[in-house]
Order: structure tokens, then C-alpha cells, then sequence
């Protein structure tokens, strides 16, 4: 076989049991290019070493696994990056995550066809046909469980109203080649089973900046097998809460007037947005979880902006000292 031209890449924590049906959906993929398969297994406890020496050895496109000894998603996300560098292309795709025929086939197309694109995502489906969805589980707030589905069309992204997400998209690897500095942030790090911390949505945001250019393939279709702990109502508030955190600890802009760093006018933003949820729990319950979602990540927001105070705050301290 020819040296590889795209490296397909999955993290991998504890999910031994998926990899054997994933990797036969990977090999059974129609590609035009020699590809390989690359998992980058994060510490697992389970037998998923075990289970990547077993499919090495099975015949089909070649697969080799590394492990990365810091934990977390961002470094397991860098090194698959690092160990994919001498491809052409590189697809991310996670654990829970199952191909559909002309995935491989869709995103080499897409390169092929849509000059000077480096960048494709495309289609994320939640998969419930092995837990039952909830009924209070809204189209609404699929897309808090990754589902992305932007039509049957392909388009340029060119903002951020319509993300790509790392359960499915491709890249050039002359981007992170041609630009080392161009990695996911070690400050979005998620351990485990933590609720998601926006790696790939800062990594999105960076490759707008550097008016890089990004396409939408439809034809590109992963289906996303949802852990039952995640189809909970506490997921979702936890994950807003994570989420508000994160801008408020990092990507939101200081004020003059604050408290405890927490600027004034969010604490009248959150006694509205508890209002509301009350009114909502008395009145309806139509939407109530979406709006509690604010709430958690007002609260988020909040303990953000006060952790980046009293880190400013030691800093200066020992400087002064």
C-alpha cells in the first residue's frame, strides 16, 4: 500500500467496547487516497490497548495507536495532530462516533473540488437508537449534544453562526505545518467524563480569525451515539454553567465596575433571568430547561469573571512582593 495521504484521527478514553464496529465502518469507506487510522488512546483503564492490538493486526487500512500520557482531550487532540503532520489531510472523528458509507470519500471530494478550502465539517446526527430519547429533549437542544446539520448544501463558513465541530471535520495538515502556534488550548482542557469545555470551539474561532477557508460538506455524515449521562437535564445546566465559566474566566473584557470582579450589571441580568425561570415553573414548563440553562450560565459567567480577579490579584501580589 501506498504511504498514507489522510490520516484519520479518534481520541480515545474508555470506550474499548465501540472501537471493533467503528473500525470495520473506517475500513469499509470507498477513499481515493491511501488512508491510515490513527487512535490516540488517553490513559484508558479499560482493555482499549488490547483491543487496538487486535485490529492492527486485521487486515483493511492500516491502523497504529499511541498513548498520550497527559490527560485530557486538548493534549489527546494536539498529539494526534503531532502524529498526523506527514499526511496530506486529517479528519478528526471521536469514539462515539460511527461513519456513514462516502464519509472519507465526501471530504476528499470537497478538497478536490472547492479550492483553496483547508478546512470541512460536516453533518453530526445524535444517534438515539440505543437509549430512548427524552421527551422533554427538544430539537432545540440537539445541537448542545454536537448534532450539526446546516441542509444538503455545502457553503463557505464564513462566521460563526454556522460552527464545525471535531466529531467531524477535516483539515489540510499544511495549517498546523506552516503554523505551530496553531493548536488546541490547553485552558479548554476536559478530563474524563467532564461536560464539554469548548477545545473545539476555540480551534473554530482561531481558524476564523486566520481567515482560513472553511466549507460546510454536506455529504460528510457522522451519527453520535449519546452516553446516557448526558441525556439528563443536569448535563445540559452543567454544561451552560462550563461554558459561561469559560468566557467569563477567559474571553469576556474586564469593567471598571465590578464586585469581586463580577461586573455590576450582571447581577441584575441574573435575578431577571431567575425570574423568568420562576415565572416559567409556575405558569409553563414549555422551554423551562432552556431558561434554566441561563441561569446556570449566568452563574458560570459569574464565577469566571470573580476567578480572574483573585488570579490578577495574586499576581500582582507577588509581583509587588
Amino acid at each position: 500500500m501506498s504511504e498514507p495521504k489522510l490520516t484519520v484521527g479518534i481520541c480515545t478514553y474508555n470506550r474499548a467496547e465501540r472501537l471493533p464496529a467503528l473500525v470495520r465502518a473506517l475500513r469499509a469507506q470507498d477513499c481515493p487516497l491511501p488512508f491510515e487510522l490513527l487512535f490516540v488512546n488517553n490513559n484508558s483503564r479499560d482493555n482499549t490497548l488490547q483491543i487496538l492490538e487486535r485490529l492492527a493486526a486485521e487486515p483493511g487500512a492500516p491502523l497504529r495507536f499511541v498513548t498520550e500520557p497527559r490527560q485530557g482531550i486538548v493534549p489527546a487532540r494536539n498529539r494526534a495532530l503531532a502524529e498526523a503532520l506527514e499526511s496530506e489531510y486529517f479528519i478528526f472523528i471521536d469514539d462515539d462516533e460511527m461513519p456513514r458509507p462516502g464519509f472519507l470519500s465526501a471530504a476528499i471530494r470537497c478538497f478536490e473540488t472547492h479550492e483553496p478550502v483547508a478546512c470541512v465539517g460536516g453533518r453530526v446526527k445524535v444517534d438515539f437508537s440505543h437509549d430512548e430519547r427524552p421527551a422533554w429533549l427538544g430539537d432545540e437542544l440537539l445541537g448542545f449534544l454536537a448534532e450539526t446539520d446546516y441542509g444538503d448544501e455545502g457553503f463557505w463558513i464564513k462566521d460563526e453562526t454556522t460552527p464545525i465541530w471535531t466529531a467531524n471535520v477535516a483539515y489540510k495538515t499544511s495549517l498546523f505545518r506552516d503554523d505551530p502556534d496553531l493548536r488546541f488550548d490547553s485552558r479548554y482542557n476536559r478530563e474524563g467524563k467532564g461536560v464539554v469545555t469548548g477545545e473545539d470551539v476555540h480551534m473554530f474561532r482561531a481558524l476564523l480569525t486566520r481567515g482560513i477557508p472553511l466549507r460546510y460538506c454536506p455529504e460528510m455524515i457522522v451519527d453520535h451515539a449519546v452516553e446516557p449521562w448526558r441525556l439528563r437535564r443536569s448535563y445540559f445546566l452543567k454544561l451552560h454553567g462550563a461554558n459561561g465559566f469559560r468566557a467569563g474566566r477567559w474571553e469576556l473584557k474586564d469593567h471598571p465596575r465590578h464586585l469581586f470582579g463580577i461586573p455590576f450589571f450582571l447581577f441584575p441580568q441574573l435575578f431577571a433571568q431567575v425570574g423568568r425561570t420562576l415565572t416559567m415553573m409556575f405558569r409553563t414548563r414549555r422551554g423551562l430547561l432552556r431558561q434554566a440553562m441561563n441561569v446556570t450560565h449566568a452563574l458560570g459567567m459569574m464565577a469566571g469573571y470573580h476567578v480572574r480577579w483573585r488570579e490578577n490579584r495574586a499576581s500582582l501580589q507577588a509581583k509587588a512582593g
